[in-house]
């Protein structure tokens, strides 16, 4: 509908008329005042009309269109310097742990000097078998070397006798060669018996349990009177200078991030204090079913370290600095993470990124991001690339997670 038609025709029929009866002479003057006025009410009139019924439709176009988007949350992330952290679970293990059993023949274990949870030397008697059979035998053997040196000193005595005769013409050469070779067999008879004897009292020493370096008694596995073998296994097992290590089951991805020397906090099961480590050593293979390697993080002896007990690590990776965003901003579909970004007019747009480490503060934004845009916090799977929405800044508390949402 044409609005200023309108107002010509609904003002025309008003001004022709007044404008007929205008009489210039001095009788007119009032009827010519009256209608001036008439034209002007009637010009006033008409524009208010205008205004009442023209504006409101320009405007009612706009408001439908705004009454229609959607508001929707979003944060402009920025960029944040974030400390890398990866969390990992394993077990507590002895670093070098070192099993002992019997080197000897064996026999009866007559006394055990240590328990689990002592600490030792290396040398250190860790428990006592019967040797009762093997004293014996020592006591044999050392007899046997004393008559082997009697008959070397007789040897040696009939072959002085004879290199005096030989002089004199009563011995022949030969035998003086024989009595040489019997003095000589005596002293090596003595020799071998000596052997013998160091033989029995070195498999002797070997029924005693010792320790083979310095450390704590993890486990005692033999009880006196308890008949030991080699075949009798493992019957103690000793952490090497007391050392410990958390084993940390890591993916292929994340050990490749981590270098020998980086720090880490373990903190074991039932415990609620972590323990500060180190890693060092990395698993030169993969494990091909699991896809999983180890890091081997090194602890110093605490009480409340227990070998073969469960434990979480944080491993710090190195820093990064990155936009950050709340789990809830983050959408996933078979092409990968993406999110929603509000562009110029409002128009929802969809972003690519690629996530990286997962803090208590958010998630890092590795690719995809600068930090300067407005990114939909919530409510981004109820969205098309192309909508428009009505932006709200969300503020700082709104935006940050709460520990453990």
């Amino acid at each position: 509908m044409n609005y200023e038609a309108t107002i010509r025709t609904g003002i025309q029929p008003a001004i022709e008329p007044a404008m007929g009866d205008v009489d210039l002479g001095s009788g007119g003057s009032g009827r010519g005042r009256m209608a001036i006025v008439a034209v002007v009410v009637a010009l006033v009139l008409a524009l208010g009309w205008y205004l009442m019924h023209k504006a409101p439709a320009a405007t009612d176009a706009a408001s439908a269109r705004n009454a229609q988007a959607q508001s929707v949350s979003v944060i402009a992330p920025g960029r944040t310097s974030v400390t890398g952290t990866i969390t990992a679970s394993g077990t507590i293990a002895a670093r070098r742990e070192m099993p002992v059993g019997i080197a000897g023949e064996g026999g009866r274990v007559i006394s055990v000097l240590v328990d689990a949870g002592d600490w030792v030397r290396a040398g250190q008697v860790l428990a006592v078998v019967d040797r009762s059979v093997q004293a014996q035998q020592i006591a044999g053997q050392a007899a046997n070397i004393e008559v082997q040196r009697a008959n070397a000193r007789i040897a040696q005595a009939n072959l002085d006798r004879a290199l005096k005769l030989v002089e004199r013409g009563f011995i022949s050469k030969a035998d003086v060669d024989r009595l040489t070779a019997t003095r000589d067999a005596a002293v090596a008879q003595v020799q071998v018996a000596a052997a013998e004897l160091g033989q029995l009292r070195a498999s002797s020493a070997r029924l005693n349990i010792v320790a083979p370096a310095a450390g704590l008694v993890l486990t005692r596995g033999v009880e006196p009177g308890q008949i030991v073998s080699p075949g009798s296994g493992v019957l103690f097992r000793i952490a090497k200078d007391g050392q410990f290590e958390m084993q940390a089951r890591l993916a292929e991805n994340d050990l490749a991030r981590l270098a020998v020397g980086q720090a880490a906090e373990v903190t074991p099961v039932g415990t609620s204090s972590p323990f500060t480590g180190q890693i060092w050593q990395l698993s030169p293979t993969i494990d091909a079913q699991t896809r999983e390697g180890i890091a081997r993080i090194a602890l110093a002896y605490d009480r409340a370290l227990r070998p073969g007990g469960f434990a979480s690590a944080q491993i710090r990776s190195g820093s990064v600095t990155a936009p950050m965003l709340p789990e809830s901003a983050i959408l996933s579909d078979q092409t990968g993470p993406f999110v929603y970004v509000v562009g110029q007019g409002n128009k929802v747009e969809r972003r690519a990124v690629k996530t990286g480490d997962v803090t208590a503060q958010g998630i890092v934004i590795a690719e995809g991001l600068s930090g300067d845009e407005r990114v939909v916090m919530r409510a981004g799977g109820f969205l098309n690339p192309g909508d428009v929405v009505r932006p709200v800044v969300a503020s700082a508390a709104a935006s940050t997670p709460r520990p453990g949402s």
